[in-house]
């Protein structure tokens, strides 16, 4: 198989490469040449879609597969379908559960409306880009497009630093602020699981859009942190506390307690996609101990999160050392563990 990863040295794209030499694939990636490297035996061509003549480097060749990350305005999607059309067997759009209009149901399914996006813009925001570039890609390839709307992605090379946050926290040790209930489910896809399930799909032909998750409720939100605890080795202390009385402290879920979405709240659909598509086209996930496992070792090799490949600076995850500790204290009082 020859794939085009528009992209591949970010954190999907750069699994998806490495998934790609594993099988022993031909692999060709193009990006700006700004960020990371491509591994040995990958062909790179730079490029920008932004730019005059950014494209350049695209206007030969053919490939059986392309996988495309692009988040940015969805004219510049349309102009690299209308390029590459003709010369691809499939193409693989990786969107995400963003598109979907609010209020989003729980357990919400490909057929739920997305936002209004226009497949021309050159400006929006997150959900804009990513709903107006699948309708772009759509004009211009038809059936020959899928478009996996991923969930929750971790992982090792993760970028944005939602699981690193609890490794390194509970790595720190001492009392941590662990918000209940201990057996909240979690939905998510190690980024490996998501690069296998795009090559497996693509090379399928599957069509039309896939919400790309795990099934909710193979894990917890007790059995993230006791992953946490086991991998780092840390003596950390967990001290549960009801939602309630953390959203009444005024912490904003997913955000200052990255992964956390509580009962009831307006974003738990987050984590309670319907994923029977999915599963039904080959997703195959690997345990949640495995996916905790490998990003603390990863972390720990790294060092610090790696920059995000083609996107702005965005504000870090996770509560300060400070808050953190003003909240134990106010929350927890009077309570044994």
């Amino acid at each position: 198989m020859r794939l085009l990863m528009l992209g591949g040295t970010g954190f999907v794209g750069g699994a998806t490469v490495r998934e790609a030499l594993t099988r022993g694939w031909s692999v060709t990636v193009f990006n700006r040449g700004r960020h990371g490297t491509a591994p040995a035996g990958v062909r790179r061509l730079v490029g920008d879609r932004l730019a005059p003549d950014g494209l350049a480097a695209l206007a030969d060749g053919e490939w059986d597969l392309v996988v495309d990350t692009w988040d940015g305005a969805p004219r510049a999607a349309r102009t690299v379908a209308r390029l590459l059309d003709g010369r691809i067997g499939h193409y693989v759009y990786v969107s995400s559960g963003s598109v979907y209009a609010p209020p989003v149901p729980v357990g919400v399914t490909e057929q739920s409306p997305v936002v209004d996006a226009d497949p021309d813009a050159t400006e929006g925001d997150y959900a804009q880009l990513k709903a107006g570039a699948e309708r772009a890609l759509r004009e211009v390839f038809g059936e020959r497009v899928l478009l996996a709307r991923a969930g929750l992605i971790l992982g090792p090379g993760e970028d944005i630093g939602r699981l690193p946050w609890w490794l390194s926290r509970i790595a720190h040790g001492g009392d941590v602020l662990a918000p209940g209930p201990a057996d909240l489910p979690v939905q998510y896809i190690d980024v490996r699981d998501l690069a296998g399930f795009l090559l497996d799909a693509g090379s399928a032909h599957r069509a039309g859009p896939v919400n790309v998750v795990g099934r909710p409720g193979s894990a917890t939100f007790g059995e993230l942190l006791d992953a946490c605890r086991a991998a780092t080795g840390a003596d950390a202390r967990l001290r549960w506390v009801e939602p309630e009385r953390i959203l009444a402290a005024g912490v904003v879920p997913w955000n200052d307690l990255p992964i956390w979405i509580p009962p009831g709240h307006e974003w738990r659909w987050i984590q309670e996609k319907d994923v029977t598509r999915a599963y039904a086209d080959g997703l195959r996930c690997r345990p949640l101990a495995d996916t905790v496992a490998d990003t603390w070792s990863w972390l720990r090799r790294v060092g610090e999160l790696p920059s995000r490949a083609g996107r702005p600076a965005r504000p870090p995850v996770g509560l300060d050392p400070q808050r953190e500790a003003a909240l134990l204290a106010t929350l927890t009082a009077d309570r044994t563990g």
